[in-house]
């Protein structure tokens, strides 16, 4: 932006209000130019992440080049983890967390999350998830939902934000206005929510509401369409949803974080340089970009924000605005931090694998068969296509496996390729199989080994560690929750007879 007649202050406050992420465990040398000019901060993804020793090296590296960077991860505390990618989530996820009802217990698991996050250097992360899973279809939100009534949600998501801003880490209440009733990922495309504004008050913003009384520092928006709300832009880039609804109606100050603008519900027709312009425009404060960028790109946004200045389409007031909140946030977060840092270590004893296990939604008259080294079961984990927020890791009783669970006879087969036949006939015929998977409903890949399973004469038993169907098909037991400790708490169920046929159905 060398030949722009803008101003220094401005043209710093438009490189202030980007978030990028990068590739690979250290900071690029460009992106460390960038951070010394002023730049916004980062989002780290698993890719940047190999050990919490590199984390701190790699996060202390950024602070160092702008000691007002943003540090953003996408950490929710459960199936949605990038601080365990390698090995899944310790604690149980938002549908768990609902189920198990303490508030004050999500509180404490907020906390906990958020003091990993602080001994990683962290700042922000995109949790908590408020959205309502009121469409059990939903391919995006699913378990990371506290659940389907709107205020126990809201209950929920306001102890996750005073949970993780007690330790000094900036919570991101996302998907403004709310992204539970739809059909289709907005990574993928722009998906519709036909309702009105006062159907919207009575449901989908009842969470933001509280989450905004329980002092949210920023709310993400989500790449949605309400046409009875707006019928010209998605939620990200209309000034009616964020101007007149989250901060007018609602009194929300603090900071607006885009979703990433790389995904098709923000950018599909228009490219993301103009999609930040326009969510500049809104009233976006803080455009998170993607996962890879580039210095050419960066570079190509932020020359398509200042030609908007120019030439009158976006005000320079507006980025100036955005900028001054985001410096703001910073000056708060190192205060919080330092404050939080004297404060004991919070307590890991909740929840217990058997209080997660207990949870569990059974079918009546359903029992899993009682494993031995004589009479083995085999547990077979079907890998579905990764949902893009949740990337691939492992997940449920496959990243729980001990030898002890095969000692006690259980056999575990991960079925993750296309040779769904293949895969199949490696299994024995005519013994004891129980199939996992997420959201079993629309897994077409689960769907395609129970097929193949009982056309053969085999009747496995099913788990859905997703959000299951209404009707429950294919789904006889219903974890709601995949993280590594859904998986520990479901194995340790079974083995200690909990399945058994004798068990009473809740």
């Amino acid at each position: 932006m060398t030949n722009s007649s803008l101003s220094p202050e401005v043209l710093r406050a438009i490189s202030a209000t980007m978030l990028p992420g990068f590739d690979g465990p250290e900071l690029p040398d460009w992106l460390a130019a960038r951070l010394r000019a002023g730049l916004g901060g980062v989002c780290l993804f698993s890719m940047n992440i190999e050990s919490p020793s590199q984390l701190r090296e790699l996060t202390a590296a950024i602070l160092d080049a702008n000691p007002d960077a943003v540090i953003a991860i996408d950490e929710e505390g459960g199936d949605v983890t990038r601080l365990h990618h390698q090995t899944g989530s310790p604690f149980p996820g938002n549908a768990i967390l609902g189920k198990l009802g303490d508030p004050v217990g999500t509180e404490g698991i907020a906390a906990r999350v958020g003091y990993e996050l602080a001994d990683a250097g962290a700042t922000m992360t995109f949790a908590p998830d408020a959205d309502i899973n009121s469409n059990p279809n939903n391919p995006v939100i699913g378990t990371r939902s506290f659940g389907t009534d709107a205020h126990a949600v809201g209950v929920h998501t306001a102890a996750w934000v005073r949970g993780v801003q007690g330790r000094g880490i900036d919570a991101s209440t996302k998907h403004f206005p709310g992204h539970g009733d739809t059909e289709n990922d907005s990574h993928l495309s722009l998906p519709v929510i036909d309702r009105s504004l006062e159907e919207l008050r009575e449901r989908e913003l009842i969470p933001f509401v509280d989450a905004i009384a329980a002092g949210t520092n920023t709310i993400m928006t989500s790449h949605i369409m309400l046409p009875q709300v707006d019928p010209e832009h998605p939620a990200t880039l209309s000034r009616t949803i964020l101007q007149d609804l989250l901060r007018g109606e609602l009194g929300f100050t603090g900071v607006i974080v885009t979703d990433a603008l790389d995904m098709t519900g923000a950018s599909g027709k228009t490219g993301i340089p103009e999609a930040a312009v326009r969510a500049l425009a809104a009233g976006c404060d803080l455009l998170c970009i993607g996962s890879n960028n580039t210095d050419p790109q960066m570079g190509e946004i932020e020359a398509h924000v200042a030609a908007a200045i120019e030439s009158g389409v976006l005000p320079a007031e507006r980025v100036l605005e955005a900028a001054e909140r985001l410096r703001v946030l910073a000056d708060r977060g190192r205060t919080l931090r330092a404050e939080a840092a004297s404060q004991p270590v919070p307590d890991t004893a909740w929840p217990t694998p058997a209080a997660v296990a207990a949870t569990f939604d059974v079918l009546p008259g359903v029992s899993l068969p009682t494993p031995s080294p004589e009479a083995p079961v085999h547990v077979v984990t079907v890998e579905g296509v990764p949902n893009i927020a949740v990337g691939p890791l492992p997940w449920g009783s496959h990243a729980a496996q001990t030898a002890e669970a095969r000692e006690a006879g259980l056999i575990f087969h991960l079925v993750d390729g296309t040779d769904l036949s293949g895969a199949v006939a490696e299994i024995p015929t005519g013994v004891p199989i129980v199939v996992l998977g997420q959201n079993n409903h629309r897994g077409e890949r689960v769907q395609a080994v129970l097929a193949l399973l009982r056309e053969r004469g085999d009747a496995p038993s099913t788990v859905d560690m997703g959000w299951p169907a209404p009707d429950r098909a294919d789904a006889q037991i219903a974890t709601l929750g995949a993280s590594r400790l859904a998986g520990e708490a479901f194995l340790e169920r079974w083995l200690s007879g909990g399945f058994a046929a004798e068990e009473v159905p809740r």
